[in-house]
């Protein structure tokens, strides 16, 4: 790849990334003003809510999720309506998200559910995992078949919140500027990662890590503080210019996007007041929509990231793919932490001790005694 005018496209595909920050910016600002004031009449048809996602506005998952929210209406027959965010939009960062819904200035959040390992450490098993669960289905049978989605309701009860339920979204990948080919490369690598034990398996490979949303991760790569990031998939990191500040994609072994987040979910979560003033007819009507939304929002987004990928290596990236080799050794280092966030309290550990029954299932088969020798919950 070339890096001749950063406002220059690369093979007539590559998004101009300051016109994209400048109409997410107008989206944004326009969603603010609207927002607040919802008058008397109004507020009579139904009820309306305020919904911040972690998707940057102008990008794909932010469509996706507009759409959905703009459907809510017209759904319920008027009696309940959503006005939807993008990131930083009402919320700054992650931490005033958790609290905005906590605390009723938003009604709900979309966020990515891994981001609340410091506030709920069994958060960290309520999205993929370093070699955990590596199939969409497998959460859906986790959270809507054995017993999962009751269990995560319980624990969010504790902070005021209600966990709707899971959106399958994609598997994450990284994103270089140098090559990374294998569990070697990362050794000396400034990594961004959602942190957590995600952050922790990188660490034991020597990469050294770092948080950031999103929409921090373009100028970061950019000005050269980071050599790589995670993020979504190709579709969405398309859109956030990805193309223009690296060169190299890793993914995992053929068949599997991504061995450390292989089904990255995210969730609509609200806040037990508003929830609780909904009619149990329409807790019932959002528990579907939220059911159907994730998988229209699951495989929009891969249609996309077909499509998107093909940009990507038009524009010159070249894609790389971890060996079984890396996997097992991504695995034999995952295991130890599992174990390790499983203990930080009882809902962690009452959490990962149904995933990992369900794991060493010979349906599943992923774990075996062997795997696990000399841990313990």
């Amino acid at each position: 790849m070339t890096y001749e005018s950063k406002d220059k496209t690369q093979s007539g595909n590559t998004p101009n990334r300051r016109n994209f920050l400048k109409k997410t910016a107008i989206a944004g600002g326009a969603a603010i003003v609207g927002a607040p004031f919802i008058g008397n009449a109004e507020a009579a048809k139904g009820k309306t809510w305020k919904v911040q996602s972690t998707w940057d506005a102008g990008t794909t998952g932010y469509a996706l999720f507009e759409a959905w929210c703009n459907g809510f209406k017209e759904a319920s027959g008027g009696e309940l309506s959503i006005t939807p965010f993008g990131a930083k939009a009402v919320a700054a960062d992650n931490n005033a998200l958790f609290e905005s819904v906590r605390t009723g200035v938003l009604d709900g959040m979309n966020p990515f559910t891994l981001y609340w390992a410091g506030k709920m450490p069994a958060s960290v098993f309520l999205s993929s995992y370093p070699v955990g669960p590596d199939q969409p289905a497998q959460w859906d049978t986790m959270f809507y078949g054995l017993g999962l989605l009751e269990l995560t309701r319980k624990i969010y009860a504790k902070f005021g919140l209600v966990y709707v339920g899971p959106i399958q979204h994609d598997a994450n990948i990284i994103h270089s500027k140098k090559p990374v080919q294998s569990v070697a490369d990362f050794q000396g690598l400034k990594l961004r990662v959602p942190g957590g034990m995600v952050s922790e398996v990188f660490q034991a490979f020597g990469a050294s890590t770092v948080s950031l949303p999103g929409s921090d991760i373009f100028p970061a790569l950019e000005k050269g503080t980071i050599d790589a990031a995670d993020y979504v998939g190709p579709a969405v990191n398309w859109d956030l210019g990805f193309a223009q500040v690296t060169k190299y994609i890793l993914f995992g072994p053929p068949g599997l996007m991504s061995v450390y987040q292989p089904v990255d979910l995210m969730d609509l979560t609200v806040n037990m007041r508003a929830w609780k003033g909904l009619s149990p007819q329409m807790q019932k009507l959002v528990e579907d929509r939220v059911k159907t939304y994730s998988l229209d929002h699951y495989v929009s987004i891969q249609k996309r990231n077909v499509e998107a990928l093909k940009k990507f290596e038009e524009a010159g990236s070249v894609v790389n793919r971890m060996s079984q080799a890396d996997l097992d050794a991504f695995r034999k280092a995952a295991i130890p932490i599992w174990f390790k966030w499983a203990k930080k309290d009882a809902d962690a550990t009452a959490v990962f001790k149904l995933q990992l029954d369900y794991m060493m299932n010979p349906i599943m088969g992923y774990v075996d005694a062997a795997d696990i020798k000399g841990q313990s919950l």
